[in-house]
């Protein structure tokens, strides 16, 4: 699963910035940014943080969107929040059936571009965290489902999103050894060349051969990764840039 993510001011609109300029991406930082909990260094998703979207109705410009979907149906702000604490992660393989995810998953997907995600690894009853990131240090580049949903109470429009995840590959085989779940999962790493054809609005996921070409697992030897801190309990150090250096635990033996 994809639960806990790190995300910067340059990460989130380097994607503005190679398709309309630097002054633009500059200008979004100063109307956008503020809106957000940017940057964030180590966020969980639980705690629903705001950052920045690119969504099929709006490519080139990012917009301010929380961590967890609500259904468009959602009737009100109590079932609103008992949604969005279930839709974190997508499960790629079935999201288009899910009624949850069906109408975004067909009509609003969006992009997430991150720093990397942290992931937590099992070991004779402890777990231990891992951050996971681009071997080149460039941003990984998330595939996410977006929705809309309108408060009647207040007229609010709120923009939410759900990161779509697949098998994890050969490095999150190691670290995501989690035994409650079926396998390792991972959140879906869109290469540059998928990037477009993931918000375009004639791409039909009811086809199981469109659906897997886009559901690849990245590959590991684009991938790194390192121990860090405790991202949980009175050990968390909290959302400081500190939070992804390199922590070594001795009972943990080396997964390479």
């Amino acid at each position: 699963m994809c639960y806990d993510l790190s995300v910067s001011i340059k990460t989130q609109l380097f994607l503005a910035e190679e398709q309309s300029g630097t002054e633009v991406a500059q200008q979004l930082a100063l109307k956008l940014v503020p809106q957000t909990d940017l940057p964030l260094h180590h966020s969980s998703g639980f705690e629903h943080p705001t950052l920045l979207a690119y969504t099929q109705a709006s490519p080139q410009m990012p917009h301010v969107a929380q961590w967890g979907l609500i259904p468009p149906w959602a009737k009100d702000w109590l079932q609103a929040q008992q949604w969005r604490a279930k839709t974190l992660n997508a499960r790629g393989e079935t999201m288009v059936s899910k009624p949850a995810f069906r109408e975004a998953a067909q009509q609003f997907r969006c992009l997430i571009p991150v720093d990397g995600f942290f992931e937590h690894h099992h070991h004779q009853a402890k777990t231990y965290p891992y951050y996971i990131y681009a071997r080149d240090a460039s941003p990984l580049v998330l595939a996410g489902l977006a929705s809309e949903w309108v408060d009647r109470e207040t007229g609010e429009v709120l923009l939410t999103f759900s990161i779509v995840t697949t098998r994890g590959n050969a490095l999150l085989t190691k670290i995501h050894n989690n035994p409650k779940l079926a396998g390792p999962r991972m959140p879906v790493i869109l290469p540059p060349e998928q990037w477009h054809r993931w918000l375009d609005p004639a791409l039909d996921l009811s086809y199981p051969t469109v659906l897997d070409s886009l559901l690849r697992s990245y590959p590991e030897e684009k991938l790194a990764a390192h121990t860090v801190a405790r991202l949980r309990g009175r050990e968390y150090a909290g959302n400081l840039p500190s939070i992804k250096e390199p922590v070594a635990y001795e009972a943990l033996p080396n997964l390479s």
